[in-house]
């Protein structure tokens, strides 16, 4: 994996975060083929569960969909290889106006625990909270890099209370 590349979905993430789409979440993991692909899907706080801060409720329902598999091609975006996280995320509310509106306001709780996470797995580490043989409940694993070992609080939960889903 190109862990830098993947990891800047996670910096744009945190630029998105700056301006005041704090509601704005992530729920990372592997792909169901064996975790060839980390992937990164970005919702706002009503479709992640209340009993995982990390996991998306509905799939389909304002989530855009990053995956690994393609490389610096961001959200199929055939442009955004030379764009940095600034730039990403000044995309991101043009292309997706429905998440980011969702995701506008205040969570200082999360954006708190996201910029911890972004230390925890600087500089080439990714987060994950599912894959195909599971992941604990009570934090998040990483993926990539050289370090190994690297657990990540829970972040704070999110405001859906319907099942969540395993993606």
């Amino acid at each position: 994996m190109e862990d830098v590349v993947y990891r800047k979905v996670l910096l744009m993430v945190s630029e998105l975060h700056r301006k005041g789409h704090q509601r704005l979440r992530i729920a990372p993991g592997l792909s169901p083929d064996g975790g060839e692909h980390w992937r990164c899907s970005i919702t706002p706080i009503t479709n992640i569960s209340i009993k995982h801060g990390a996991r998306l409720v509905d799939w389909e329902h304002l989530s855009a969909h990053y995956t690994s598999g393609a490389g610096a091609k961001y959200f199929d975006w055939s442009y955004a290889a030379n764009l940095d996280p600034v730039k990403l995320a000044l995309r991101f509310i043009e292309e997706f106006p429905l998440i980011a509106e969702a995701g506008r306001g205040s969570d200082w709780a999360y954006a708190g625990w996201y910029q911890e996470m972004l230390g925890l797995t600087h500089p080439d580490l990714l987060p994950i909270a599912y894959r195909d043989e599971g992941c604990p409940k009570d934090k998040l694993l990483t993926v990539g890099g050289s370090r190994t070992g690297v657990i990540i609080p829970l972040p704070p939960p999110g405001e859906c209370a319907e099942a969540l889903i395993e993606a």
